[in-house]
């Protein structure tokens, strides 16, 4: 199943503004980068963020929120949001700024 293209240009809008942002296909979907650190992505139809150890173990026992888990073994620090976890596009900026909050003070890859 690719990924949703809809939600890749949602992401790209709310991170608009923001420097040292890319982007690259992994995880059989798409990721985006703050200064070649992983950000957030897409994989399927569901978000996947990138957060602190306490961030992260706060946001699982949200609503719509599940470890990223492909292969077995969930990633650390990492979270997949289903899309009801992310409908508008409030929410969505909002899980995004978290994931930023923690990924900017991780020293740059570039």
């Amino acid at each position: 199943m690719p990924y949703d293209e809809q939600l890749a240009d949602r992401i790209g809008l709310a991170l608009k503004g923001k420097r040292n942002i890319s982007e690259k296909k992994m995880f059989g979907g798409i990721c985006f980068f703050l200064k070649g650190n992983i950000l957030c992505g897409i994989h399927k139809q569901n978000l996947i963020l990138r957060l602190g150890p306490e961030q992260s173990e706060i946001a699982l026992v949200r609503p719509h929120f599940g470890p990223f888990d492909i292969t077995g073994r969930p990633m650390k620090n990492w979270v997949m949001v289903r899309p009801a976890g992310f409908k508008t596009d409030k929410q969505l900026k909002q899980h995004i700024e978290e994931a930023f909050e923690f990924v900017r003070t991780l020293p740059g890859k570039d």
